[in-house]
């Protein structure tokens, strides 16, 4: 694939599409590793690279909750609507040259959020239980899959939110990692694009990082090596438009 990669923007780009999901992503933590870009490629489909920060590919683990759901016009249900996601996820560029994420995982607390997600929207969401409890700036995030057929898989994640991070003081790893305006998911064959729509992320440093989880090994990939890279934010509402196909450049 020959084509020119368009340039990380902290502000989202102009939305075209029709949009199909509103919903508010609360208390939302990143935590990034470095991995060979080989090893992320391989998991990919074909139609995807893997984008890169120096000469590295990125994989993120990233709790939140994620609230007020609305599908099209219909107001949210309460207990349906809000719920916690913990997802795995890292960073392409489709034949176009747009960036977007990709998921390896999605593990929400409801079934029926799984169905509709991987049937109307094919995203490879998973059935687990999931907490998220907080005092003061103290944060912990826990999750164990239930389905599918990954008994054992589970993440648990605490960490201290600290000082705000001043616009001009978000580095470029820190935009290449947080200012996604789409994201890339697969039907049989067919790749399918989402924009996604939401204000600049307001961004915290974060501190006393525990992690332990294998959901990453579960999708395939080695386990991270490191501390990880974190992040922190309170949040922003958020627009997915309808999904579009991702033409095939090589088959024109």
């Amino acid at each position: 694939m020959t084509f020119t990669v368009e340039p990380v923007s902290p502000d989202p780009p102009p939305m075209f599409g029709r949009v199909v999901l509103r919903q508010e992503w609360a208390e939302l933590a990143y935590f990034h590793w470095r991995y060979d870009p080989t090893t992320v490629q391989r998991l990919l489909p074909a139609g995807l690279r893997v984008d890169t920060f120096d000469g590295s590919a990125w994989v993120g683990l990233i709790p939140f909750e994620m609230r007020h759901v609305q599908v099209g016009p219909t107001p949210a249900v309460p207990w349906l609507g809000s719920f916690i996601e913990i997802n795995v996820r890292t960073y392409v560029v489709d034949s176009t040259g747009r960036r977007a994420v990709w998921f390896f995982s999605l593990d929400v607390p409801r079934s029926m959020i799984v169905a509709v997600a991987r049937s109307v929207f094919a995203l490879p969401y998973c059935w687990a239980s999931a907490t998220h409890d907080h005092v003061a700036d103290r944060h912990c995030y826990q999750m164990a899959r239930r389905w599918p057929h990954r008994s054992g898989v589970l993440a648990k994640m605490s960490f201290a939110v600290a000082e705000p991070i001043k616009d001009d003081a978000v580095d470029d790893l820190e935009h290449f990692l947080t200012a996604r305006w789409a994201l890339v998911t697969q039907r049989r064959k067919q790749l399918l694009f989402g924009e996604v729509h939401h204000p600049r992320w307001p961004l915290h440093r974060v501190e006393e990082i525990n992690i332990e989880q294998n959901v990453i090994e579960a999708a395939g990939l080695p386990s991270p090596v490191g501390t990880p890279h974190a992040l922190f934010s309170p949040g922003v509402d958020v627009e997915v438009a309808w999904f579009k196909n991702v033409p095939d450049m090589e088959a024109q």
